[in-house]
């Protein structure tokens, strides 16, 4: 259920866990414990998550059956690769399939629609990609190639596939929740996730100091490309989301939730019903910021044009069909250092 606005208690691996009292302008918090039980349930939370995503594109999202251990793992993996020097890093700099370290200020948001940006991002991070084989018959083309993995960090690699197994598996339920919300039948969009397009990003936002410059961001203001977006926050803080004031509303790290939000794709999908908002990180922290972001979509191959319960002779369809992966490439080749650089 939505939970009030109250002191909550989150049911995390059978240990209740404490959750301080939200402020009325908080991201609100959908409690998916009750989608695994009956179908009343599901479709209450299947209400809330469409009002959430009508109102501001972001929740929190609590109960998700994803071992609290293997969130643990993942963020101690993330600050284990990026303790090491440069040098250790940049032997697994990112390949031309978009795997691999990133440095700070080697991405730019120059595509952004909702801001100008000036600066590169002064955060650094390690991608992972959906697995593909060289038997696959995509092998090669764009984004279909190998991960790479650290050489001397023993259990690394154990524990970022762990996490991202959980989260793939996390997010196929999360999209049938989705199509209920949408008025479509549970696994309506299954078929375009056979072969999904993945992203798992562990970040590492130094501190910029309590005064950094106006126009110097961890990640700039922006949209995020895709279908839905799963963040498993640190306690720090620093995201902000864009209101549609034009102010930005902390999003406070809650323990035991990922913060979710809807990507380009969703909010063409949805006719504009649902917004893919602009968001933005910046670490005013005394102290090194960690998350870890799952970025779920669809086959590069998916053409996204409106849902039929989107669009009515009242509401007519406000974008044109784009083929997945002809945006995120457009976007990708404009936004990454590397990128240019080879082009």
């Amino acid at each position: 259920m939505l939970l009030s606005y109250e002191m909550r208690i989150l049911q995390m691996n059978d240990s209740p866990t404490r959750v301080l009292a939200a402020r009325r302008d908080d991201l609100p918090i959908v409690d998916l414990a009750a989608f695994t039980f009956d179908e009343t349930g599901a479709d209450r939370i299947a209400g809330e998550l469409d009002r959430s995503f009508g109102d501001i594109g972001f929740c929190y999202i609590a109960n998700t059956g994803v071992p609290l251990p293997v969130s643990e793992a993942v963020v101690a993996a993330s600050k284990r690769f990026h303790a090491q020097d440069a040098a250790a890093k940049a032997g697994v700099s990112i390949n031309e399939f978009h795997r691999g370290y990133l440095a700070p200020k080697t991405s730019q948001l120059v595509t952004s629609s909702v801001a100008k940006v000036t600066k590169p991002n002064v955060s650094e991070s390690f991608m992972l990609m959906h697995e593909v084989t060289p038997e696959d018959p995509e092998w090669g083309q764009p984004f279909q190639g190998p991960n790479q993995w650290p050489a001397d960090l023993p259990g690394f690699r154990e524990a970022v596939t762990t996490y991202n197994a959980a989260l793939g598996g996390l997010a196929r339920r999360f999209t049938r929740l989705i199509a209920r919300a949408l008025r479509l039948p549970p696994t309506a969009l299954d078929c375009y996730f056979e072969k999904p397009t993945t992203w798992l990003r562990l970040l590492h936002y130094p501190s910029q100091g309590p005064t950094p410059p106006e126009d110097e961001f961890g990640a700039a203001p922006h949209t995020d490309y895709g279908f839905i977006t799963f963040l498993l926050q640190d306690e720090v803080g620093g995201l902000e989301v864009g209101r549609k004031n034009r102010s930005w509303l902390p999003a406070t790290p809650v323990p035991g939730t990922f913060v979710v939000n809807v990507g380009d794709m969703l909010s063409r999908w949805t006719n504009g019903r649902w917004q893919s908002t602009p968001h933005r990180v910046r670490n005013l922290s005394a102290i090194d910021r960690y998350s870890v972001a799952y970025f779920f979509d669809p086959a590069l191959s998916t053409t996204i044009a409106c849902l039929p319960t989107c669009v009515n002779p009242g509401s007519p369809s406000k974008f044109e069909p784009v083929r997945y992966g002809d945006y995120v490439t457009e976007r990708i080749e404009k936004n990454y250092g590397y990128r240019r650089r080879a082009g």
